[in-house]
């Protein structure tokens, strides 16, 4: 597995890794923690199916949400600028 250089992750890097982390934990059925790292698309299709399934979808969206922001917080944080700043991978 080869892995493409980037430049060493920023000082911002580590906030954005625990505050996506805390609010997946928190309030993941909201993708509000997808929007803190910039990934709207995904972001929105949380927001809406929590919505629009009248919070019925935010149950599985907040397990999602609780995954997500436990991987968040168990990344270093070279992890996780490679995965999700510099590759944008977007779910899990």
């Amino acid at each position: 597995m080869s892995q493409m250089n980037s430049p060493p992750p920023p000082s911002s890097t580590n906030s954005n890794r625990i505050a996506a982390g805390i609010c997946g934990i928190l309030i993941g059925g909201f993708g509000v923690h997808k929007f803190i790292l910039g990934l709207t698309t995904p972001g929105l299709i949380m927001l809406l199916v929590t919505v629009l399934t009248c919070g019925v979808g935010g149950i599985v969206m907040g397990i999602i949400g609780l995954i997500e922001g436990i991987i968040y917080l168990t990344k270093t944080d070279e992890q996780f600028h490679q995965e999700y700043v510099v590759n944008k991978k977007a779910w899990f």
